[in-house]
């Protein structure tokens, strides 16, 4: 094996200079869900809507409340409660964590 040729320091500091010029990685951005803008204070045009839509659905609980017609848990909460006291909804299940009820049918 014939010896190697001692490079020059010039030449060193190029060669060391030339490597390792790949990009960093780009990290991907995280995907932000948009925030959900759900009104929390009740006001006579929504406290309308929920006794004009609520009776009407088939299935009722907090969550589809909230999500048809943007209201706050605690919103959606207190007018179940309150078309319940009316007579507008019957309950099926009152469990502590679920509530779920449904239109009152006039047959009853």
């Amino acid at each position: 094996m014939p010896p190697k040729v001692q490079q020059s320091k010039a030449a060193k500091a190029a060669a060391a200079m030339a490597g390792g010029k790949k990009s960093k990685k780009k990290w991907s951005k995280g995907r932000v869900k948009d925030r959900a803008q759900h009104a929390v204070v009740l006001d006579q045009e929504k406290y309308d809507r929920i006794l004009k839509e609520v009776p009407t659905f088939r299935y009722i609980s907090v969550s589809t409340v909230v999500d048809r017609l943007k209201v706050g848990g605690s919103i959606a909460r207190v007018a179940i409660k309150d078309l319940e006291g009316k007579g507008l909804i019957k309950p099926i299940s009152t469990h502590s964590s679920q509530l779920i009820y449904t239109r009152a049918t006039a047959a009853e």
